[in-house]
């Protein structure tokens, strides 16, 4: 693969929030997962550890639990002004997640052993560095996660990256027998998609590079992030269409 081929994989890669419920063999979940286990750690740590959910009763209880956390951050969210609002999250929604992933014929549930982190050095477990020690964990973990859902769109397939709160994390863990030393990092619906998103947005490529020093001509002020945010909104907002229907 040279590098115009992967750029063509990373741009094809696609959050997906509607599943075909289409089988997905087990030869490519092992090929997805034994890419993710190459991903880069500290001090080559590897904290992963990933469990594959395919039964059925299993991945509806797991929806159910993210549905209740959906509603204690939709809550939140309402304290916002309108305008800056995640569009997930919207006061039209209700309450109620945007899509159901459950159809998703495959759950990957990436957990986190974060006494991994003693194979690096003893400065990154203990000083306030890069966000402090558990930053190191996740940051091991997002790089697994990350090579994940790139192996899963070189497999022809799609998925989504679902974040586990507090809230129900400890539910998550006795549902699947996860012992009590592991982390449940994330949960990675994988399946073929029930529909064609578009191109996502990104900033404009000379906006972000910066040669040898930061170019303070291209620093955002306040404001600047502010109307970010503000047109962000704008071009997400058609991401999240499937919508409660008012009665």
């Amino acid at each position: 693969m040279n590098i115009d081929e992967f750029l063509e994989l990373v741009q094809a890669r696609r959050t997906i929030r509607k599943f075909k419920p289409d089988p997905v063999p087990d030869g490519l979940v092992e090929k997805m997962l034994d890419a993710a286990r190459w991903a880069q750690s500290g001090g080559n740590g590897q904290p992963w550890e990933f469990i594959v959910v395919r039964d059925v009763g299993s991945k509806s209880k797991i929806m159910d639990l993210v549905k209740e956390a959906h509603r204690y951050t939709w809550e939140t969210e309402q304290t916002r002004v309108e305008e800056l609002r995640h569009p997930a999250y919207g006061k039209d929604r209700h309450g109620e997640p945007v899509e159901s992933f459950e159809d998703a014929p495959v759950f990957i549930v990436v957990c986190a052993d974060p006494r991994a982190v003693q194979a690096t050095v003893l400065e990154a477990q203990y000083l306030p560095a890069e966000g402090g020690p558990y930053a190191h964990v996740l940051k091991n973990m997002a790089n697994a996660t990350q090579i994940l859902t790139l192996a899963i769109t070189a497999c022809g397939l799609s998925s989504q990256w679902v974040s586990i709160s507090c809230t129900i994390e400890p539910r998550i863990k006795v549902l699947l027998d996860v012992p009590v030393e592991l982390a449940v990092h994330t949960i990675i619906p994988v399946g073929y998609p029930a529909y064609t998103p578009a191109p996502p947005f990104r900033r404009e490529f000379k906006e972000i590079l910066h040669y040898e020093k930061y170019d303070r001509a291209r620093y955002r002020t306040g404001a600047d992030i502010y109307n970010f945010i503000l047109n962000l909104r704008k071009r997400t907002k058609p991401s999240y269409p499937h919508r409660r229907k008012k009665a």
